[in-house]
């Protein structure tokens, strides 16, 4: 298999995990920016290798593959963090809602893949509006510099949990008709 500069930042992406769980629990006073900048980092070259892929016609299906595990993985696991410190359900609420959502689509597309028609089951504009959301709420939840940064994080991680929902009804009213034919 050849790698291309987009697969090798997905790579990157995986690479990063078990370091961005590491500077959560670093006992030092600048560990929580330095989780929520892996994080950022991890975001960008998520931005990034999919705007090379199609920019420069390299997609691969290991890089269409790795892609969206990396993703979820990064971001399931910085939920998991964010929970596990907030130690609340005004946070721990969201974020299984959130992850809910993924595993949901996840299953809805790959069942939709094998009837062929995954197309019905494309991301929507507001899964990027909920994305983006997501991963500022969650960089601010991780760095938590001071209050006011908390609060917005706190309160995208809730404008993300609703476009969670909305996105999540959204897929499945397309697929409606494949899901109630049996």
């Amino acid at each position: 298999m050849r790698f291309n500069i987009p697969t090798l930042l997905t790579l990157f992406r995986v690479i990063l995990i078990p370091f961005f769980v590491l500077a959560f629990y670093l006992p030092f006073t600048w560990a929580p920016f330095a989780c929520a900048f892996i994080f950022w980092l991890a975001a960008i070259t998520d931005w990034f290798d999919g705007f090379l892929a199609r920019r420069w016609n390299q997609s691969t299906r290991f890089g269409a593959f790795l892609d969206p595990v990396a993703d979820k993985v990064m971001v399931a696991i910085a939920m998991v963090l964010v929970v596990e410190y907030y130690h609340s359900w005004w946070v721990t609420l969201p974020a299984a809602t959130m992850i809910a959502r993924e595993i949901i689509i996840s299953a809805l597309r790959e069942w939709m893949a094998e009837l062929g028609k995954r197309s019905s089951v494309a991301v929507s504009w507001i899964g990027k509006v909920k994305t983006t959301a997501q991963m500022l709420a969650l960089i601010a939840l991780l760095w938590r510099p001071n209050m006011w940064i908390e609060s917005l994080g706190i309160a995208l991680f809730f404008v993300a949990a609703v476009l969670t929902l909305w996105s999540m009804f959204q897929y499945l009213s397309a697929a409606r008709g494949d899901l109630l034919d049996q």
